[in-house]
Parts: structure tokens; sequence; C-alpha cells
């Protein structure tokens, strides 16, 4: 039997964010932003990416690295609940 994601029509509403507004100067969250954008060069893990043609589009190494570094601020280590 195949095995699908599961969906809710139960949802309240669809929320549009933009997510540049939710980074507020001097929090944590920009900072960690700012210190990723504009401070750290991850070009050395571009060469590992073998996707120009085929395969599927990856994650910017930058996004993942700001989402593990945010986890581990507040306390979450496991790979499981990020």
């Amino acid at each position: 039997m195949p095995r699908f994601k599961a969906y809710n029509y139960d949802q309240n509403a669809m929320v549009v964010i933009n997510y540049q507004d939710q980074l507020q100067p001097g929090t944590f969250e920009h900072a960690v932003h700012y210190l990723i954008e504009h401070k750290l060069d991850l070009s050395v893990f571009h060469p590992r990416y073998r996707n120009d043609a085929t395969g599927r589009l990856a994650y910017d190494p930058a996004i993942l690295l700001k989402i593990i570094l945010f986890a581990y601020s507040k306390g979450i280590t496991s790979s499981s609940e990020v």
C-alpha cells in the first residue's frame, strides 16, 4: 500500500511572512544572519555539489548553517528535533 504525506484541510489561515522583516537588528537571529551572509566564506562547500545540469536543487549551505546555529542556541542538539 502506498504511503503519502498527510494533509490537513482544517488550516485556519495562510499567512504571508517576509522573513527579512522578521530579522530585527540587535537580536541573536540578526547577528547570526549577518555573520553568515557577510563575514563567512562558505564557497568551500560549493565544489561538493554536482547538480549543475541534473538532480534536485540543493539547500544553500548558508541557510542550513543558520538553522543549525539557531537550534543550538535554543538547546536543540538532535537533528531529528531540528
